[in-house]
C-alpha cells in the first residue's frame, strides 16, 4: 500500500486533485488495466496508439477503484463517475487526478514513492538473459532482504514504475528489469529507478532495425552505467569489450564472467562454487543451463555489490515462457523457451538442447525480430549451427523464419502458425524426443502447446 495522503499522492505525480479528500489514505497500488481494476487501486488513463484510457477510467471507479489519474479531457467525465463511488471504502470519497500526461504521472509518482522506500535498487539490463537474471538475483537476496522484483515484462516506461508501486512499505530491495529498443529508453528508466547497482548482463545484435549496430546497442545499454548516481555499483561482462569505454572511475565496477571478478569455478550435480573477489561461494541450484550458470555469475555479483552474502539452495521460479520444461503425454519432453528471440539468446538454447539427452532433437523456431537488413544471414548462420551441432529436425514457423533452413540441411517441416507446429508435433514427436520451442514474441509460439 502507498501509505500516504491524497494530497502526496497528487503532488508526487505532478497533478491536481479535481475531487477527493486531500487527507485520506492512499491506493493500495496503480494500474492501467481498467478490467484488472480492484477495490483500492490507483487507475492510470493512458493515452495509447488506438485508445485513450482515460475513456475507462469512470468503469475504474465505478468497480471500487480508489481513484484515477487522468487528462484534461477526461477530467469531468471521471469526476461525474466519483460521485457515486467510494475508493474501495465506504467513508472515503474516490479520488480524481488531473495531470496533463498521465504516464509522466505514473512515472513521477513512482520515483517518489521509491524514495519513501528508502530500498536498495538494482536495474538489470542486457541483450538477453535479463529476465532470468533478475529472476535468479531476487531468489539470493529474498532470504536476507525483503525483496520485490519485477513481475513478468514490466520493464518499460509503463511497467516499471507499476513495479515500484506495488512494493510496499519495509521492501528493502528492488530488482527492476529494464528493456529497450532504442537510444535514451534506458536512461528514462533510471531515472524513474535511480538504482544502486546497475547490471549489464551482455550486448548483442538485437534491435538493429532502430540502433542499426551493435556498437550503438552497447551505448544505448551503457545509458545505464551513465546515469548511475556516484559511488553507485555497476556490473559488466567481464569480456564485453563494448563497454570498456563507458566505464566510470567513480563507480564500483564488478566484473563476471570467465576471467571476472565473479566467476564459475566448478559446477557439478547441481552444486557450483563460484569466486567473488577472491571469496569463495557455494551454491545448489535448480538449473544446469550454461546461460543460467553465467547469468547467476552476474547475479552474485549484484548481490555481493549490495553487500549480501549468498550460499546455499537457491529457490529460483523463473518469469513464464522462459525454459519452461513440460512433459507430455507419451514421453515427450519440451522446452517452451517462447517469450522472445535473438541470435545469442536462440545460439544458448540450441546449445542446451544439443548437450541434452534425447532419442531426437526438435527445433521448433520462429523467426528473430527487429534484426534489420541483415535478418536473413542472421537466420541462416542460425540454421547452419543447429545443423552443425546435431539438431535432428527442424520445424520453422512462418515465412521469416524460411531463412533458417538455408543454412539446415537436415529433416524439416516448414509451417504457417503455431497452430499447425502444435499439430504436426502430435504426430511427429515420439517416446524419448526432446523439443525446443523458440522464436521472438510476435510469432506467438506459446499457441504451440494450446
Amino acid at each position: 500500500m502507498i501509505d500516504r495522503s491524497a494530497r502526496w499522492v497528487t503532488g508526487a505525480a505532478g497533478g491536481r486533485l479535481a475531487r477527493g479528500e486531500p487527507a485520506s489514505a492512499g491506493p493500495s497500488r496503480a494500474t492501467i488495466d481498467s478490467r484488472a481494476t480492484r477495490p483500492g487501486d490507483l487507475f492510470v488513463g493512458l493515452p495509447g496508439a488506438t485508445a485513450d484510457g482515460g475513456e475507462y477510467a469512470a468503469g475504474a471507479l465505478e468497480a471500487g477503484a480508489w481513484g484515477a489519474i487522468v487528462g484534461p479531457a477526461h477530467e469531468a467525465t471521471a469526476v461525474a463517475a466519483a460521485e457515486d463511488a467510494v475508493g474501495g471504502s465506504p467513508c472515503t470519497p474516490a479520488a480524481v487526478i488531473v495531470a496533463d500526461d498521465p504516464l509522466a504521472a505514473l512515472q513521477r509518482l513512482a520515483r517518489a514513492w521509491r524514495r519513501e522506500l528508502d530500498a536498495r535498487v538494482v536495474g538489470v539490463t542486457g541483450s538477453t538473459g535479463k529476465t532470468s537474471t533478475k529472476d535468479i538475483l531476487a531468489a539470493l537476496l529474498r532470504p536476507h532482504l525483503h525483496t520485490l522484483a519485477s513481475p513478468e515484462n514490466h520493464n518499460t516506461e509503463v511497467g516499471l514504475p507499476l513495479a515500484v508501486l506495488a512494493a510496499e512499505r519495509g521492501t528493502e530491495a528492488l530488482v527492476l528489469e529494464m528493456a529497450m529498443r532504442g537510444e535514451g529508453q534506458i536512461a528514462e528508466l533510471v531515472a524513474i529507478a535511480e538504482p544502486d547497482v546497475g547490471v549489464i548482463v551482455n550486448v548483442g545484435p538485437v534491435h538493429l532495425e532502430l540502433l542499426g549496430t551493435v556498437e550503438r546497442v552497447a551505448a544505448a545499454k551503457a545509458e545505464l552505467i551513465r546515469d548511475l548516481h556516484p559511488g553507485a555499483s555497476c556490473v559488466v561482462p567481464a569480456s564485453e569489450q563494448l563497454l570498456g569505454a563507458h566505464l566510470r572511475s567513480d563507480l564500483d565496477t564488478w566484473t563476471f564472467g570467465p576471467g571476472g571478478q565473479v566467476m564459475l569455478l566448478s559446477f557439478a550435480a547441481g552444486r557450483a562454487e563460484l569466486e567473488a573477489r577472491e571469496r569463495t561461494i557455494q551454491l545448489d541450484l535448480p538449473y544446469a543451463e550454461p546461460h543460467n550458470l553465467l547469468n547467476t555469475t552476474a547475479a552474485v555479483a549484484a548481490a555481493s555489490a549490495l553487500e549480501v552474502p549468498v550460499g546455499g539452495r537457491v529457490e529460483v521460479q523463473f518469469s513464464s515462457l522462459r525454459g519452461e520444461v513440460v512433459e507430455l503425454p507419451g514421453g515427450v519432453t519440451v522446452v517452451n523457451d517462447c517469450y522472445n528471440a535473438n541470435p545469442m539468446s536462440m545460439r544458448a538454447a540450441l546449445d542446451h538442447l544439443i548437450a541434452s539427452g534425447a532419442e531426437r532433437r526438435i527445433a521448433v523456431l520462429g523467426a528473430m525480430a527487429e534484426l534489420g537488413p541483415e535478418s536473413p544471414e542472421f537466420h541462416r548462420e542460425i540454421g547452419a549451427h543447429a545443423a552443425a551441432h546435431g539438431i535432428d529436425v527442424l520445424v520453422p514457423v512462418g515465412d521469416e523464419a524460411l531463412a533458417y533452413t538455408d543454412g539446415f540441411d537436415g529433416e524439416t517441416h516448414a509451417v504457417a502458425t503455431p497452430e499447425e507446429a502444435g499439430a504436426l508435433l502430435e504426430e511427429l514427436a515420439r517416446p524419448g524426443d526432446r523439443v525446443l520451442i523458440k522464436g521472438s514474441r510476435s510469432v506467438g509460439l506459446e499457441r504451440v502447446l494450446a
